[in-house]
């Protein structure tokens, strides 16, 4: 049987008593102090045969359980968790698992999906198994680290013209009252700041110091706080809004679909909304340096810079006279 005392620290203490064998661990969140115990508890009483009939079914849902949900992006994980645990290679046993078999996982969902998300799911399958491995004696290897990932697709260096600049403000039009209307204006104030979609979406009046020209972003993609600073014409942009709260009042699933809907009315082709950020990192290089350009755009690693970097040698050429 199992017991779970709380600590004078506000931890949660598993403790477990099975055939004369007695185990602890302490878990910050009570859930999980309960799901390593049942874990260790069936373990205890079936001995190494339990353990070598589990599949690698039970490493992607014991690790859904206990860890995907303590991550920023759980919801994305857990479905990705949850689309692998109907694919076949889910039903074959840990003790049976080879590196051939993710080998030919890979060249299978090549077929039908993309270089980047077969190494996004390839990713969550390693963290998985090496967890299973350090964590839970479940395996003694993980043989997904012997496999190759497929080379990634070149990075986009698509930039936005002025021109097509123009065309999507004629077609979205400036009524800010309008879903179009702010859905193009967060497209421009994008390309201003370098703030992402998911960003923008999220901003709230709280968040901004006009007389200060900065926001602050509370959580980013990477987890971290931000604050961004803001040209004249990023505030500009801002103050001729409604106040509505979020700013821009658009969700993420209307401001992806409106702003193709413009795009292609506007017959633009291989737009994003995303490629307003490759072209306002490039236009914000030829204003900061690189430690500068880094932080306003919330790159850790200013290798990253170069993903989204695209002045053409043509207009670096000119930097030299």
């Amino acid at each position: 049987m199992a017991t779970f005392p709380k600590l004078a620290n506000g931890k949660h203490q598993a403790q477990i008593y099975v055939n004369g064998t007695r185990k602890s661990r302490t878990f910050r969140l009570k859930s999980d102090a309960k799901a390593w115990a049942d874990d260790e508890e069936h373990a205890l009483r079936h001995g190494a045969k339990a353990v070598s009939n589990f599949k690698l079914y039970d490493v992607f849902d014991k690790y859904a359980r206990e860890h995907s949900h303590k991550k920023r992006g759980a919801r994305w994980e857990i479905v990705r968790l949850e689309k692998l645990k109907r694919d076949p290679i889910a039903q074959i046993k840990l003790s049976d698992l080879k590196p051939v078999h993710f080998a030919d996982w890979r060249d299978a969902q090549l077929r039908t999906l993309a270089a980047g998300s077969v190494i996004r799911e390839m990713q969550i399958m390693s963290v998985a198994l090496s967890v299973a491995r350090r964590e839970w004696g479940w395996i003694d290897a993980n043989p997904l680290s012997e496999v190759r990932k497929p080379p990634k697709a070149p990075a986009r260096d698509r930039l936005v013209s002025r021109d097509e600049i123009s065309k999507l403000l004629e077609v979205g039009g400036t009524d800010l009252s309008k879903t179009a209307g702010r859905t193009i204006h967060a497209f421009v104030f994008a390309i201003e700041t370098g703030m992402r979609a998911g960003e923008i979406i999220g901003l709230h009046w709280d968040d901004i110091n006009l007389d200060g020209r900065f926001l602050t972003l509370q959580m980013t993609k990477n987890g971290t706080r931000r604050d961004v600073p803001l040209s004249s014409h990023a505030i500009a942009l801002l103050e001729a809004l409604p106040k509505a709260d979020p700013v821009f009042d658009l969700k993420s699933s209307v401001l992806d679909t409106t702003f193709r809907r413009i795009r292609d009315r506007a017959k633009i082709t291989n737009l994003t909304f995303h490629d307003s950020r490759h072209e306002a990192i490039t236009r914000l290089a030829k204003k900061l340096d690189v430690l500068a350009l880094a932080r306003t755009v919330g790159h850790t690693d200013i290798r990253q810079l170069q993903t989204y970097y695209n002045e053409t040698a043509s207009d670096l050429a000119k930097l030299l006279d």
